[in-house]
């Protein structure tokens, strides 16, 4: 199977597949001397590719072997070598266009691979590596080469095909001719002269992701043409020295591509893109660090440490026994080749190399995260998803009794910098993709994501332990896409996204999204929904706690005639699931097309997933389908276009139906994530969480047991004793060891804020330092939020 182009670039550095290289002859291009810098770099930089020495009968190597032999053997037998011949494959002509070469040279290294593989069927073969000299003359002929200009993808020429190139070159130095050597060096340097600025747009300089590809590009090229300069460009990239670290990889930024501190990562300045972008950027920067360790070209910054926290801070809330979230996977997600499983994978593959060189409290935690992650994904192993270097970092990891599987994260996550809350339980998580004036609904183009209008209008995940499959088995190209689950939609027809050439995101005109986290356990998040292309307009929020999320919306309001829907769940049950669906202990018929009007339901239950209530009923909707469609329909990219195969799902959806142009509308729900029938039954009537308000001005819920008052004020307002001066959010918990105050902008439109707390307090314990506390009887928190990024302020109290 064809891997897309990202993954393809990933896994060639994580380990696609590979094994130590044994055969290595004197090459006419190479020093050999023991004093030469640059041969050990070399060797270390084809082992990345092609890993070290493993047991070929082990059965999880035997398969991957298998499957690198495969791919490549078919790859190598398909070479057309005729006269006056278009291209090296039909389907990639002509070799003349950037996206036909660029897809063309990442097949040569996978063949490159595999001969320089024992145990593959072309393991050093002569008429192989005769063929890859030949193939590589081609496409330097008539496709890749200095004389031409860009046109088309800019990404092919300073990205995929630099990197395949010079992957390549490194496994045949030995048997590559130097006049081949120094053209193909030439033609690189030509289009990749460095990792700062965009060759094709001189003014535009490089960061995060691309500038990560583009430095270890760099260094390939540095090192096989015995460059010291061209490495120190490599190294210095990282750090950004030619602009005094302003696009700095180790940094943390405070807007556009990169890091942020409080976990968020962003491409393409308005995308949420941890999973694909963000981990790329991890596994570029760390395979330079490694490669380039104990030379004179060691990366040294001390600021790498940024790197280090990015792993805890942006990754680990976003995996999920090793599957990477979907909410921040941005255009990715339309990618049948690149599945969140894959995604996931590549991710804890980089992880694990950066462990080999980060300090020890860095490591050690990352190791066991990444060992549970491992052993509790039984559904898509990840021994089944890396090549052999990963495989043999995991097999070493799972063997090694001294270190213990970590269980899996818990807490509340706010990742205000890109609109994305994450809420972890022992047994789920949820995940909410939010979008704003700052952050886009989504990203298309190139003929990728063409149906990911609502990803980015309150899509909310939930992530169970029991099926890591849910998001995974083919649920893009087979869900409506008018009913993402969380999400309030207008119903008129849309039209393809991202048919144009380029990349492009839509961003919303609200300016809330996004909330506030109390303890690190619970949390109050809301939306202000300003619909595309409608007069569609809604105030949505969620309330996140130990078993629960509250979802709530009011102000539903629209005026083009057209129905207006609230998906609260659309599941994918799989090829043949049919779970039992009950409705107020009754229940419901299994066949595929049956539908219903529930308007007085009360409680829903569907086995194997969990738990809905309806604290003020319908008008509910319910149905059962067989929902058939191709990645071919979601992605028609030239070199990540999808399956045309028909594939089949089915699905269990449950959604409010709020009429047509409904004038201030409402709903409320509850998730109650893996709970059996019994515990639904028993939440719908002891009702443990109250909602408090549902309206334009307020949206608030309250917790006796947990002590715990949360609330979004749209404006300002009071409820339950609880007043806020203005825009924000609010939670408090009341216990016996104190009172917490949790407090955020998710608008970003004030300078303070004024909370006024319905209860006395006698002492202030700590604060935040932009928070002031009057105590008394009605306590007066004054909060600075002014530039805060609609993060999280605190004060505990008693």
């Amino acid at each position: 199977m064809e891997l897309s182009r990202r993954q393809t670039l990933a896994l060639a550095g994580a380990g696609a597949a590979g094994a130590l290289v044994p055969f290595a002859p004197g090459s006419a291009t190479a020093a050999t001397s023991a004093d030469d810098p640059y041969e050990p770099l070399l060797a270390r930089a084809a082992r990345q590719l092609t890993g070290g020495a493993f047991d070929p009968a082990d059965p999880d190597f035997a398969a991957a072997l298998t499957t690198l032999d495969t791919q490549a053997g078919g790859w190598w037998r398909g070479i057309d070598t005729s006269a006056g011949r278009k291209a090296l494959w039909a389907d990639l002509s002509p070799a003349s266009d950037p996206g036909m070469f660029g897809q063309s040279y990442t097949r040569l290294r996978t063949i490159a691979i595999a001969w320089a593989i024992p145990g593959t069927s072309l393991a050093g073969d002569a008429a192989v590596r005769d063929g890859l000299l030949d193939a590589l003359r081609f496409l330097n002929t008539v496709g890749y080469n200095p004389a031409r200009g860009e046109s088309g993808n800019w990404w092919f020429w300073e990205i995929g095909a630099p990197r395949a190139l010079m992957d390549t070159c490194v496994l045949l130095r030995a048997q590559l001719p130097a006049a081949d050597l120094d053209a193909y060096l030439r033609t690189v340097a030509r289009f990749v002269p460095d990792a700062d600025r965009r060759t094709n747009s001189p003014s535009l300089a490089e960061t995060g992701a691309n500038r990560a590809d583009k430095a270890v590009i760099v260094a390939l090229r540095g090192l096989l043409a015995r460059d010291p300069a061209v490495l120190d460009k490599a190294r210095d990239a990282l750090s950004d020295v030619r602009d005094s670290g302003k696009n700095s990889l180790f940094k943390y930024v405070t807007s556009g591509d990169g890091f942020y501190r409080d976990g968020s990562f962003v491409q393409h300045t308005y995308v949420a893109y941890t999973g694909t972008y963000g981990s790329v950027l991890l596994g570029g920067a760390g395979q330079l660090i490694a490669l380039l360790a104990g030379s004179d070209w060691a990366v040294t910054d001390p600021s790498v440490d940024v790197l280090h926290e990015a792993v805890d801070r942006s990754f680990m809330p976003v995996l999920f026994d090793g599957l990477m979230m979907d909410s921040v996977r941005g255009r990715a997600v339309s990618r049948d080749r690149a599945r969140d499983h894959t995604d996931g994978a590549v991710t804890v593959s980089y992880i694990l190399q950066l462990a080999e060189g980060a300090p020890a409290s860095y490591a050690d935690r990352w190791r066991a995260a990444a060992k549970g992650w491992i052993l509790r994904n039984r559904e898509t192993p990840y021994t089944g998803l890396v090549g052999i270097p990963a495989l043999v970092r995991a097999k070493a990891l799972l063997d090694d009794a001294q270190v213990a599987p970590a269980d899996r994260l818990t807490g509340h996550f706010v990742l205000a910098d890109m609109d994305r809350v994450v809420h972890r339980r022992p047994a789920w998580a949820c995940a909410l993709s939010l979008s704003s004036k700052r952050i886009a609904a989504y990203e298309a183009g190139n003929g990728e994501n063409l149906h990911g209008w609502y990803t980015g209008d309150g899509m909310t995940y939930i992530y169970d332990g029991d099926d890591l499959d849910a998001f995974g088995d083919s649920f893009w190209p087979t869900v409506d896409p008018y009913r993402l689950p969380g999400t309030t939609v207008d119903t008129r027809p849309r039209t393809d996204l991202g048919t144009a050439p380029g990349t492009s995101t839509f961003r919303p005109k609200n300016a809330v999204a996004g909330g506030a986290v109390l303890d690190g356990r619970y949390g109050a998040s809301a939306m202000e929904l300003v619909a595309d292309g409608s007069t569609l307009r809604a105030k949505k929020a969620w309330f996140l706690l130990d078993n629960a999320v509250v979802a709530l919306g009011s102000g539903i309001t629209a005026s083009d005639g057209r129905t207006i829907e609230t998906v609260v769940e659309n599941r994918n049950l799989h090829a043949d699931g049919l779970p039992a669906l009950t409705v107020d202990e009754r229940r419901q018929p299994t066949e595929q097309g049956w539908s219903a009007e529930l308007d007085d339901a009360g409680w829903a239950h569907l086995e194997g997933v969990g738990g809905y209530v309806f604290p003020t009923g319908g008008p509910l909707r319910a149905l059962r389908e067989e929902r058939t469609g191709t990645w071919r329909s979601i992605n028609s990219g030239a070199d990540t276009g999808g399956d045309p195969t028909p594939v089949t799902r089915r699905y269990a959806t449950l959604w409010f139906d709020h009429g047509s142009s409904p004038d201030s509308a409402s709903y409320s729900y509850v998730l109650l994530p893996g709970a059996t029938e019994a515990a639904t039954l028993a939440w719908s009537r002891s009702r443990p969480v109250r909602i408090l308000a549902n309206s334009p001005e307020v949206q608030a819920v309250s917790s006796p047991r947990l002590g715990l008052l949360a609330a979004h004020f749209w404006a300002a307002g009071s409820i339950d004793g609880l007043a806020c001066d203005g825009p924000g959010t609010v939670l408090v918990s009341r216990r016996d060891d104190g009172v917490t105050v949790a407090v955020a902008d998710p608008g970003r439109t004030a300078a303070t804020l004024t909370v006024r707390l319905p209860f006395p307090v006698d002492e202030v314990v700590a604060t935040d330092d932009t928070v002031t506390v009057t105590p008394g009887r009605r306590p007066v928190l004054t909060v600075r939020v002014g530039g805060s990024h609609g993060h999280t302020h605190t004060a505990r109290l008693r």
